[in-house]
């Protein structure tokens, strides 16, 4: 990297598409860095009010309600938000043309001075993310968390030393453009996800391959042993590669065995906990902390850091968390569940009976496998939004041809009236559990929003109910 991580771009005329979190970072970073920046996003002035009041400081020119074909005149560069396609007719035009294309994670990727563990994956992103975050720390390395999730890191570029650690959530929309790859490179899993974006699994996965194509020999790839998709990966990297695994003593890597967590890497091997030490629930969660004591260890956190991390991080916000007890009943949000993939994992971290809320939607995935499973775990569902009609026919129809638990399916139009409805239905000892498996853009902005909402809801008519118990 030169003295300045920015020099290359003075003067550069750059257009930066969709201004959403990560476009408001990229026209600032750029604008900051000398080039001239021009912002294009399909949404006008009044919607982008406050995206756009964050830059207003800044020397930055708009062609908001559109993309216009007139952005291809004079552009060296178009940097890309995740949220926009890039089959769009002026990205199509832009790489006919020869203009690059570059996404946050590819300005980060080339100039950040530190160690960077970049991670993805189609579950497990963010929490193992945050779980290796927080043992950089334990362990008193200088560490920065962010990419797909919460901080951009653009922002913190220049505050960032040679010595620090940087622990990078990626998603497939960012790697689509990538053409470096991080030095510490983690693959989870890849299972159906966003189709309806990238139109093939094919696709999917080569946007995922990205994160360990480009990778060199003394680099690191942290691959997931128990998912083949994943687990082929080590035939797309040059680099090192270790593994994690829940039911393999893996050659190199982090792996469970005789209820214990143990790392072999180099030559050595160490205990990192017992796995009834392990706070967080479910099966899928025991993989990433597992892949994070593998990411862990290969830029040298000490098993120690390691397992006090383990045994306090309480989890992820909207993943499988704890909302309240009510009468008997324990409910919980996983709102982030967004494929029909993810609640296959919730349901498999509950023995109690579920009543399951599911809906919003759908990403053209598969949801065979999703109603078999309903079929034998779930007591109750009930199903909204604009998937809840597919969702509850494709259960029922499963129910016909199988036995197990369920007893009742139940259709309502929004998550308000879903969580009325839990109310009534659910019993003593049971599990109310927001898993939806579809997205959240049919009735709220985010997977976070309607987990905020759904947890609002939940704590405002049990309120109610005990204040007309009162009564």
């Amino acid at each position: 990297m030169s003295d300045s991580p920015t020099r290359d771009l003075a003067g550069k005329r750059v257009v930066v598409l969709g201004l959403a979190r990560q476009g408001v970072a990229m026209a600032r970073f750029l604008a900051r860095a000398g080039a001239q920046v021009t912002v294009s996003d399909l949404k006008t002035k009044a919607e982008l009010a406050d995206a756009l009041a964050a830059l207003a400081d800044l020397p930055v020119r708009y062609a908001l309600g559109g993309h216009p074909m007139s952005l291809l005149r004079g552009t060296d560069l178009f940097c890309v938000s995740g949220g926009v396609p890039l089959d769009i007719p002026l990205l199509v035009e832009a790489r006919r043309k020869g203009i690059p294309l570059a996404s946050d994670a590819q300005l980060f990727l080339e100039r950040c001075p530190a160690t960077v563990i970049g991670i993805t994956g189609s579950a497990g992103k963010t929490t193992t993310t945050v779980l290796v975050g927080e043992m950089g720390r334990a362990a008193g390395r200088t560490t920065w968390v962010g990419g797909n999730i919460g901080n951009p890191l653009l922002d913190d570029l220049e505050r960032i030393a040679p010595d620090d650690l940087v622990v990078m959530e990626l998603s497939s929309f960012q790697l689509e453009l990538v053409t470096v790859s991080p030095p510490v490179a983690a693959v989870l899993n890849i299972t159906p996800n966003h189709l309806d974006r990238h139109g093939t699994m094919e696709a999917y996965i080569a946007a995922k391959r990205r994160i360990v194509a480009f990778q060199r020999p003394e680099d690191w790839a942290v691959l997931g042993f128990d998912d083949a998709n994943a687990r082929a990966m080590a035939l797309a990297t040059p680099a090192r590669v270790v593994f994690f695994s829940r039911g393999v003593q893996v050659d190199q890597g982090a792996y469970k065995t005789n209820g214990q967590l143990a790392l072999r890497l180099g030559g050595r091997e160490e205990v990192i906990c017992e796995r009834a030490e392990v706070r967080l629930r479910g099966e899928h969660n025991l993989l990433n902390v597992l892949a994070a004591c593998a990411l862990a260890g290969v830029v040298g956190i000490p098993v120690e850091a390691m397992r006090q991390v383990i045994r306090t991080f309480p989890g992820v916000e909207h993943r499988l968390e704890w909302v309240r007890e009510w009468r008997g009943v324990q409910w919980y949000d996983d709102s982030i569940a967004t494929a029909p993939e993810r609640v296959l994992a919730a349901l498999q971290s509950f023995t109690e009976p579920i009543v399951l809320l599911a809906g919003g939607r759908d990403k053209k995935l598969p949801w065979e496998e999703f109603a078999q499973e309903v079929v034998r775990r779930v007591r109750y569902l009930i199903t909204f939004g604009e998937a809840g009609e597919m969702i509850a026919g494709k259960v029922e129809e499963a129910a016909r041809g199988m036995s197990g638990r369920l007893e009742g399916v139940q259709r309502v139009r929004t998550l308000e009236e879903a969580v009325e409805a839990a109310t009534r239905v659910a019993r003593p000892g049971e599990v109310v559990l927001l898993s939806p498996g579809g997205t959240s853009f049919d009735a709220f902005r985010d997977f976070a929003h309607r987990g905020d909402r759904f947890k609002e809801l939940v704590h405002q008519l049990i309120a109610e109910s005990a204040e007309n118990a009162e009564t």
